[in-house]
């Protein structure tokens, strides 16, 4: 019953990532870890640039 519940754990947070990368990849940030990834014109959606190097 224990393993149940680890499983469901981890298979609840996983989800909760994929929807949290889905979501934030349609508002077109493209460095999601990146603290002003949100403000950061260089990397905005339609840049052609990659990798996030800071702003």
């Amino acid at each position: 019953m224990e393993n149940l519940i680890v499983v469901l754990a981890v298979l609840a947070i996983l989800a909760a990532a994929i929807v949290y990368i889905r979501k934030e990849k349609k508002k077109g940030i493209r460095c999601i870890g990146c603290p002003s990834a949100g403000q950061c014109r260089k990397y905005k959606k339609g840049h052609l640039g990659g990798g996030c190097g800071g702003c």
